[in-house]
């Protein structure tokens, strides 16, 4: 139920798109809801459907009384305020698209898998939008072992192919994230939390990188020196929102140092140098060292 009820937020979210500031009248808009779901779409339904749109995305439909004709509010104010929504309405719009075109696109499309998207991200949305406590049990990493984790859902992030619901640990007493294709059952307690008022998930990460949190670290200037081929890269596709161009192929971000930090830089170590700090390039070529070893052997 909760995944066809995002489903259908987010058609409504796509029919709005595609009509542009002309907008739709009701009429239009129950034509569209009842040949894509053959139902009838009461104006009472309609109305809270459009209020749900804008809690869960930021999306909202308004009306101009004097043509009775919706559209999305495209204001400056408005569209900066979704930007951090776009990325997951545009999710969830291209897998509605590709379910319902699955045998006119049979291999014409090809889309990566992203398993921990499918099965608990709908559940973990409308989480948020109640602002209901989760119970979850949680496959921990390197052991197999399972846990039993209670959380309030502060926000749903994605990064590297894989979601992950950042919510307050209300075992741990911290903020914290969790694979969603580790979580092996949600479901609610029964009870709900009041969402700080001044939470912002980006703003949360802003020093980190990846999926880490920074935990009271403060971040460091980091320094990488590119090659041509890599600046053009870095210059199209940022490493993180603090980077700068310091000119002469040298780049630099302000971030916590973390594994995924790591990772990604060991990738790209045949065309990205680190440069400073000292203690993260040795770190870095201490592993490209055990990596060397590894082949060798």
């Amino acid at each position: 139920m909760v995944p066809e009820l995002v489903e259908k937020y987010v058609f409504l979210v796509q029919t709005f798109v595609e009509a542009g500031d002309a907008g739709l009248s009701l009429q239009q808009i129950q034509r569209r809801w009842e040949g894509r779901y053959g139902e009838s779409y009461p104006r009472r339904s309609f109305l809270n459907h459009r209020a749900a749109v804008e809690e869960v995305f930021g999306v909202a439909i308004t009306c101009d009384r004097s043509t009775n004709r919706y559209r999305i509010d495209r204001s400056e104010t408005a569209v900066d305020e979704r930007e951090a929504a776009n990325y997951l309405i545009n999710t969830f719009t291209v897998n509605s698209l590709l379910t319902l075109g699955k045998e006119r696109l049979s291999g014409r499309v090809s889309v990566e898998d992203v398993p921990s998207g499918q099965q608990w991200l709908t559940v973990a949305m409308q989480a948020l939008l109640d602002n209901a406590v989760l119970h979850l049990q949680y496959k921990k990493y390197l052991s197999g072992e399972s846990e039993s984790r209670t959380v309030r859902p502060y926000a749903v992030k994605e990064f590297a192919k894989r979601w992950y619901l950042v919510a307050w640990s209300e075992d741990a007493k911290s903020l914290r994230t969790y694979a969603l294709d580790r979580i092996q059952a949600m479901e609610r307690t029964g009870e709900s939390f009041k969402m700080p008022r001044d939470f912002d998930v980006d703003e949360a990460f802003r020093d980190s990188y990846g999926i880490y949190l920074p935990e009271g670290k403060k971040p460091v200037l980091i320094k990488l020196k590119a090659t041509e081929r890599e600046a053009a890269y870095l210059r199209d596709l940022p490493l993180h929102p603090s980077q700068t161009d310091l000119g002469g192929g040298v780049f630099a971000i302000r971030v916590v140092p973390n594994p995924n930090l790591m990772m990604d830089l060991c990738a790209r170590a045949g065309s990205l140098e680190v440069l400073e700090p000292a203690d993260l390039r040795q770190a870095v070529l201490d592993t490209l060292k055990k990596a060397i070893q590894l082949y060798e052997h």
